[in-house]
């Protein structure tokens, strides 16, 4: 599938070097088959040394020799970026994006060109454990979904959606997510040490508390509900805490997180820059 292809990275910053890990690790392409681009020296001069790929600090000529171009930038380069590879595409080229909140119309029409795939990855997939909503243009042939479901998988799981609208909902939901796990970390650490615990042994169990939770939750093939009622005994210490939880609103106010996150993903999409906090 990638046999004389070579993937081109533009602006391998922290996500883009995830891929670079994630590509070789799993052996989808050699070292020889990309090339990562950016403004910084010192970093191409680091990811050449540690990974072995091909460098250069020029976009446009790093997009004429890749296949498959990947934009790993930070949003707020994405006019200029585009306009340094428009006319550098060939009909038969790949344009994969993990920008953020950057709709496909915008890319295509940046870039000038129709085959486009936009994704959503999150920070997890840093470690080869993230999971990434994507979707494609009617142009993106059946082939290159295929190279794009595996570079994406490479950063950990990937779900292919046939509507662009649910990129929103991704970048609320998972996107956004690690955010609001870290959150509840945090909160529980704080409460570990507040009850009497060192700092150290209170992360150490929320830290494996949250693993545990969720590869059983994920094994067991139970509804969470389900499993939150089997650790709640009636009258016992789990109910009280649950007891207060819910009192405060917590289910509630995750859920209008999670929706304020997806409308202000909306709102990026369509241009609109930074408004204050309601």
């Amino acid at each position: 599938m990638f046999k004389d292809k070579t993937i081109t990275i533009i602006g391998c910053g922290i996500m883009g070097e995830a891929l670079v890990r994630g590509l070789l690790a799993q052996k989808v392409v050699t070292a020889e088959q990309i090339i990562a681009t950016n403004p910084s020296k010192d970093r191409l001069a680091g990811l050449q040394a540690k990974h072995g790929i091909r460098v250069t600090a020029n976009n446009s000529e790093a997009a004429e020799a890749g296949q498959i171009i990947v934009l790993a930038i930070k949003p707020q380069t994405l006019d200029h970026i585009t306009h340094e590879l428009r006319g550098h595409l060939r009909r038969q080229d790949l344009l994969l994006s993990i920008i953020a909140g950057a709709p496909i119309r915008k890319l295509a029409d940046g870039v000038a060109h129709a085959a486009v795939v936009r994704s959503m990855p999150n920070t997890p997939a840093q470690i080869g454990h993230g999971i990434t909503v994507w979707t494609a243009t009617p142009e993106v042939s059946e082939m290159h979904k295929e190279q794009a479901k595996a570079i994406l998988g490479s950063l950990g799981q990937e779900i292919y959606v046939e509507d662009e609208r649910y990129l929103d909902m991704a970048t609320a939901l998972s996107g956004s997510g690690p955010g609001y796990v870290f959150m509840m970390m945090e909160a529980m650490i704080d409460a570990g040490v507040h009850l009497g615990f060192s700092r150290r042994v209170a992360e150490q169990l929320v830290f494996q508390t949250m693993r545990g939770s969720v590869a059983f939750a994920d094994q067991s093939g139970k509804h969470v509900a389900e499993l939150r009622n089997q650790v709640t005994s009636p009258g016992g210490t789990t109910a009280a805490a649950l007891y207060h939880m819910e009192k405060g609103g917590l289910r509630t106010v995750i859920s209008r997180g999670i929706w304020a996150a997806y409308e202000r993903s909306v709102e990026l999409g369509r241009g609109e820059g930074a408004k204050s906090p309601k």
